[in-house]
């Protein structure tokens, strides 16, 4: 008898073995909040360009994070504003000239899923850091036609909607508004952000006649709902969210429900002073127009969906 494939086998299993109890003995990383100088100037920087929709100064944050993140790898917030700068960087790549978007854009996502793969084992109690995971993987698996990549990133991105769903059933189907309407996950995106409405007013929506202004006194800086709001991070995140929801209801061909959700940004205290205003009141009056633009992915502002814009994260989280 031939012992030799036996041997071999059981060798490999003896070497797996080792190799997961070596791993289950090897100490995992403990989260360390940063206070040196450097932290805060580089915490600093790294809002002040956000809240300015500054993305032609993402390097200068991202230099100054990365230094202060050598000198403490064990910091999640760090972690994850630096998985945020490249996500950020690839997501508004549409304001560089299109001859000068580089292929090597890509790499940004691929950075942007390790240090938020790093933000998630530092603080895994952090629904946001794996709700942004799971978009950095699907992103991923989407770009080098990775299924596996693709199928892993959707749940990881159930398990943070569990974790927060007001939060995550945005963060969720952001990245799905890429997809083919008619597509099965662009539907179930599309569900998830009037399921995100259901919760932000504590009663089902009507979807005919989707009027938030009902539901304004529910407004909290606190618990979870507080994710339905703007905020001292995203400033304009409720009128973001209507704009995302309206195009995608737009490129779904529904635009007459689409202009009511627009409406609906309107009706908080501070639109008037959201930068993005002129883009969202265009979209109202060229929604029926928009449906073959949207579908078929124009590159430009007016003409594309939320998430291909180029304001495709500052329109929540830039101040002025």
């Amino acid at each position: 008898m031939n012992f030799k494939p036996i041997i071999a086998i059981l060798f490999s299993l003896t070497l797996t073995a080792c190799e997961d109890i070596a791993l289950q003995f090897t100490p995992k990383k403990q989260p360390v909040i940063s206070n040196t100088p450097l932290a805060k100037q580089a915490e600093k920087r790294f809002w002040e360009i956000l809240h300015s929709g500054d993305y032609q100064n993402i390097v200068d944050a991202n230099r100054l994070l990365m230094a202060a993140y050598l000198q403490n790898p064990n910091d999640p917030r760090l972690a994850a504003h630096l998985g945020f700068l490249h996500i950020w960087k690839i997501t508004e790549r549409t304001r560089m000239p299109k001859q000068s978007i580089p292929p090597t854009i890509v790499n940004d996502i691929v950075l942007a899923k390790n240090y938020f793969a790093d933000a998630v084992e530092l603080a895994p109690s952090d629904a946001r850091f794996l709700g942004f995971l799971g978009d950095s993987q699907l992103v991923m698996g989407q770009i080098f036609l990775n299924n596996r990549e693709q199928t892993r990133g959707y749940f990881t991105l159930q398990h943070a909607i569990r974790a927060w769903p007001e939060f995550n059933y945005f963060t969720a189907g952001y990245p799905m508004t890429t997809l083919d309407a008619k597509s099965k996950y662009f539907q179930e995106a599309l569900k998830w952000q009037w399921r995100t409405m259901d919760l932000c007013a504590g009663e089902p929506i009507n979807r005919n006649n989707p009027n938030f202004s009902i539901y304004l006194h529910n407004q909290t800086n606190q618990g979870p709902k507080r994710a339905c709001w703007n905020s001292w991070i995203a400033p304009y995140n409720y009128e973001g969210f209507f704009l995302n929801m309206g195009d995608m209801l737009v490129k779904s061909g529904n635009w007459q429900t689409a202009i009511k959700i627009y409406q609906n940004a309107k009706l908080d205290k501070d639109y008037l002073a959201w930068p993005y205003r002129q883009l969202l009141e265009k979209r109202i009056s060229n929604a029926r127009k928009n449906v073959k633009f949207f579908q078929q992915d124009f590159m430009s502002p007016d003409k594309t969906i939320a998430f291909n814009s180029g304001y495709g994260c500052v329109m929540c989280h830039q101040k002025k």
